[in-house]
């Protein structure tokens, strides 16, 4: 392959406040029906065609199951840099944002000639197989307050979305495995999201939304005991704040987590979704 330019991505990161496991029989339609934020901040990644693949995140060599996956399909070998002012492994959406973010500057830098579907779905496929994510890379490709309503990469799976944005904060305390609890709670994950996602329909706001990812939280039962006195003191100052789905993190939008005492990390919902830059 000829020497090509080096090409960067900004992926936005994206918290999931309520959804569903939605298994197919491929990973391509394999996904989840819920909803969540994509923000401003987020992943950026540069690529390179290389006669070896290398990752580092923030500079320090690593290896990332999902990125790995994506270059692969793209039949590519080459150096992925990874930037990020989000926590990894704290419900951001961070593995799909490298895949999507690999995609696409790999795409751009190889000169590959993919359509944003095509990438879309090789991210996607991904994450999936990585057993790191369902649904983050089809919602950051599309920006803003994300409804997936069908499961799976294009064509399979369908968005639809609540209008604005806005500030939003967040706390990140600690890490939860997301392959064990896709392994070990699908169907209660399932039955809340249904639920949760069925009242959001009905009135697709964004106090709705919180209001319905609070009571996912609540219903599915992975709240840890500093999540849980957070989201309390939250509702006790009249806001309604929510876990990430999945991280020990809190999110809430406007100022609910500074008024209830706390100092959280502000962003605000990025609605342009995943770009080159």
């Amino acid at each position: 392959m000829p020497d090509r330019a080096a090409a960067t991505a900004f992926v936005p990161g994206h918290v999931t406040g309520l959804f569903t496991v939605d298994r197919r029989e491929t990973p391509a339609e394999t996904g989840s029906r819920g909803v969540g934020l994509a923000l401003e901040a987020g992943v950026e990644v540069t690529c390179k065609p290389a006669d070896r693949t290398t990752i580092t995140l923030d500079g320090a060599p690593t290896s990332v199951e999902s990125v790995s996956r994506v270059l692969d399909a793209l039949g590519v070998e080459a150096t992925v840099d990874v930037s990020t002012d989000l926590p990894i492994g704290r419900g951001f959406g961070l593995s799909g944002g490298m895949a999507l973010g690999t995609a696409l500057a790999t795409n751009e830098a190889a000169e590959m000639a993919h359509t944003t579907n095509e990438l879309v779905t090789v991210a996607h496929v991904a994450d999936v197989e990585a057993g790191t994510g369902l649904g983050d890379v089809v919602a950051q490709s599309r920006g803003g307050i994300v409804i997936r309503e069908a499961p799976g990469a294009p064509p399979y799976g369908a968005l639809d979305g609540i209008p604005g944005g806005g500030r939003v904060e967040y706390l990140a305390l600690g890490e939860l495995s997301t392959p064990d609890v896709l392994t070990e709670h699908p169907d209660v994950i399932t039955r809340a999201g249904t639920a949760a996602l069925e009242r959001l329909q009905e009135r697709p706001t964004r106090s709705q939304f919180m209001r319905s990812a609070r009571q996912f939280t609540a219903d599915v039962g992975l709240a840890t005991s500093r999540v849980e006195s957070i989201l309390a003191a939250v509702e006790e100052t009249g806001g309604v704040g929510s876990m990430a789905m999945l991280g020990e993190t809190v999110f809430a939008f406007g100022t609910a987590l500074s008024d209830a005492g706390y100092e959280p990390q502000v962003t605000r919902v990025d609605p342009a979704g995943a770009r080159i830059e």
